[in-house]
């Protein structure tokens, strides 16, 4: 069906302009993103053909990744399994839907739960679509997924066997949209398979792009029917469980509910009630069992009840109260605390409704934040490891005004930390990650990224409810207005993974990413001072705002000071050194008094290898610091030049062992980073994984040669860079050969 595809462009920037990227390679729905409707639906008509789907195919393979299928499946079309197949018959309703074979009973719970939003579930479920007018076989569908809407199109090929769906289907035998819904959804996370097992809000979440919460009932907050009614307000999606009993499956208590298994919330209301004695609102819950049979809650306010004598006949009908074997039944607020054990509410973003489709309901404000955790790089795992912990993403968020309700003017949030594709790599051998999130007030809001010593000083004020290996793991707090740090991360670090975070707040709430401008701070000419008992004093260096700015950083200052005081005087061992350079220099340079890259390896490496535990400066690490200092592009060395050189040596092999702390004669990638700042470098976390990739060998390391390679090559691209956008504008303008010299010899 190569035919149907359009030319897909890919969203994904690449990482460095102009070169092949992998990320559309490695996009797991890209084949889905290049799918359709209106074409595939012209192709069909003009070749009188109905549709199959090349990206999901009618084979076992669609349905099962990890084993053979227990018996031979059959795949029809509707009018192949009864005689008038509609797709939606009078209307959507939370009763339609019946589990079939599969274990996705958290997926049925989350689509009653859709159904009782009607807006939301037209706009996953266009209801413009029949068997008939423009038939073509195909029926489309609309998920959230990873911080976008995608169109899903499937045929409506669906398994059976002896002629009956085998998975999620309707009530009325000649109605489709479920089972075709499950198909959909089977087909992003691709099979069927991949459904089985999993988290109601998991689904809720792909249905409105809101953000989930998680409560455990025996550890309630006192204002959990507070934030349920709230929720319901706001059309947010909810579900309920008891944990499973590990040694039966879906086992049933005596009081009519099962465990281990999912069932949605459709309301949450204060219901009016009346007594010959008295008159008031009791709290009340409606639950659903995605069963729909006669699987129901037997106790106080069950279906036939005596306590439903007490509620008026106008509530009663208000409610759209009703005593059938559907699997719907009313709980008490107290009554569903105490047998229930788990709530998931999935809270409604921007991105779930447009403005007209609020239908006056009040909708959160939110953020989001794509990012990955790199090994090496920013995998740095949570707060146990506090030595890499720093390496993490960090993201500001300000809160500026309290929720209208608080009394205390405090500001809710909600934070959302979701890991990308981890069910679709389950083929893969791939599982969840646990993961979670720290926040840490900041006093001052103009900070760039926190460094170790600041959380080894300072405690955070909020943090996930747990670190756990689901896809989303969120939490809801209290906070005083003010700007913080979110921090997200896996339990342990250096593990890779993608990731979403989002952050929901009741009020406008301001967030980026806490990141540096790449540069290099640079002594503004200041003399030093007087010498005291022969030495010289520290000179305290001016440090450059950042372009754009008239500003620096507050934490930058204290590791700026230290890594661009003066050079201290050298020891008696540097200076023996630095006696047989000049001899040696004079001695290589000859009459011209100059030297080129291969003279200039020989008089290093005389030093160099006596100190450190290496081959050597490679004769490309030294044509790299000939031209740092070969403007004319001669090819040579002058001996002033030569001195400048040796002093950049000097202070990088000084930083090197400072931050070489174990003494291995290497560098980790995180003590890497620390390096450079004391070397005087600004680097944004795009640039810094450029380098650990670019100078890192395959278990992570930076030996002493590539460390001052790196750190030659920074200062040569920074320079040219200066040289060329003299107004300090952070952009400069190259014509080809410039740029190719820039970049080729450096």
């Amino acid at each position: 069906m190569s035919e149907y595809y359009s030319h897909y462009q890919s969203s994904y920037r690449n990482a460095i302009g102009g070169r092949h990227s992998r990320k559309e390679d490695k996009d797991l729905i890209s084949g889905i993103r290049k799918q359709h409707f209106e074409e595939i639906r012209e192709q069909c008509a003009a070749e009188e053909t109905l549709f199959e789907d090349p990206e999901f195919p009618a084979e076992d393979s669609s349905i099962f990744f990890s084993r053979e299928p227990p018996r031979a499946f059959e795949w029809k079309r509707p009018h192949e399994i009864c005689d008038n197949p509609v797709f939606i018959a009078d209307g959507a309703s939370r009763f339609d839907v019946q589990q079939g074979e599969l274990g996705d009973c958290w997926l049925l719970a989350a689509i009653a739960s859709l159904t009782v939003n009607q807006r939301l579930f037209a706009k996953v479920v266009p209801p413009d679509q029949s068997f008939e007018d423009g038939y073509c076989g195909m029926f489309r569908f609309h998920f959230w997924r990873q911080g976008e809407w995608v169109e899903v199109v499937v045929d409506d090929r669906l398994p059976t066997y002896y002629g009956q769906l085998t998975f999620m289907h309707s009530v009325d035998k000649n109605e489709f949209w479920s089972a075709l819904l499950e198909k959909a959804y089977a087909k992003l996370e691709g099979s069927y398979e991949s459904l089985k097992g999993g988290s109601t809000c998991e689904a809720m979440v792909d249905f409105t792009g809101g953000v989930s919460e998680f409560f455990d009932l025996r550890k309630a907050p006192p204002n959990l029917f507070s934030i349920m009614l709230k929720a319901s307000q706001r059309g947010s999606l909810m579900g309920c469980s008891i944990d499973a009993d590990p040694n039966q499956l879906e086992a049933r208590l005596a009081n009519g509910l099962v465990m281990g298994h999912a069932y949605s919330i459709t309301s949450v209301i204060l219901m009016d009630i009346e007594t010959p004695t008295m008159s008031g609102k009791i709290p009340m819950v409606r639950i659903r069992n995605p069963w729909g049979n006669e699987a129901e809650w037997k106790g106080r306010w069950s279906d036939q009840s005596r306590e439903w004598s007490l509620i008026p006949d106008s509530q009663k009908d208000s409610i759209g109260l009703t005593f059938d074997d559907d699997g719907e039944f009313w709980m008490s607020f107290d009554d569903f605390s105490k047998n229930f054990e788990k709530l998931e509410i999935c809270n409604l973003g921007p991105d779930s409704l447009e403005e007209d489709e609020l239908d006056g309901k009040k909708r959160w404000e939110g953020h989001t934040e794509n990012g990955e955790w790199i090994p090496r790089v920013n995998a740095g795992g949570c707060r146990n490891y506090l030595d890499t912990f720093w390496t993490n993403p960090q993201y500001r968020v300000t809160l500026t005004d309290p929720d209208d309700d608080d009394d205390d003017d405090l500001c809710t949030i909600l934070v959302g930390v979701l890991q990308k594709d981890r069910r679709k790599k389950r083929k893969e051998g791939l599982d969840m990650l646990t993961i979670g999130y720290v926040i840490y007030k900041l006093e001052d809001e103009v900070h760039g990224p926190l460094d170790v010593k600041y959380f080894k000083y300072h405690a955070s004020c909020a943090k996930a409810p747990s670190f756990i290996n689901l896809r989303e793991v969120c939490g809801r707090h209290k906070l005083s207005p003010g700007t913080y740090v979110i921090i997200p991360s896996t339990f342990e670090p250096h593990q890779k993974g993608e990731y979403l975070v989002r952050i929901f707040t009741e009020k406008a709430n301001e967030t980026n990413e806490m990141d540096e401008e790449t540069g290099i701070i640079e002594d503004q000419g200041q003399k030093p001072k007087p010498k005291v008992n022969g030495q010289k004093k520290r000179v305290e260096h001016s440090v450059s705002p950042l372009p754009g700015t008239n500003c620096t950083r507050p934490e930058a200052l204290a590791f700026l000071k230290k890594a661009l005081r003066e050079i201290p005087p050298p020891t008696e061992e540097e200076q023996e050194q630095e006696q047989a350079l000049k001899a040696s220099f004079r001695r290589v340079a000859g009459e011209d008094m100059e030297i080129d890259a291969y003279e200039l390896r020989d008089i290093l490496n005389a030093v160099f290898t006596r100190e450190f535990a290496f081959d050597g400066f490679s004769i490309d690490v030294c044509r790299s610091m000939v031209a740092m200092h070969d403007g004319d592009l001669s090819g040579k060395l002058g001996f002033d030049e030569f001195k400048v050189l040796w002093a950049d040596l000097r202070r990088w092999k000084g930083v090197f062992k400072e931050y070489d702390r174990d003494k291995s004669g290497n560098l980790s990638s995180y003590e890497l980073r620390s390096a450079l700042h004391a070397s005087g470098f600004r680097l944004s976390n795009r640039t810094f994984s450029a380098l650990v990739m670019r100078y890192s060998s395959k278990d992570g390391n930076v030996e002493f040669g590539d460390f001052i390679l790196c750190a030659i090559r920074m200062k040569t691209m920074l320079a040219s860079f200066k040289n060329i956008d003299v107004e300090n504008s952070g952009h400069a303008a190259f014509d080809l050969d410039s740029f190719i010299q820039t970049v080729m010899y450096s």
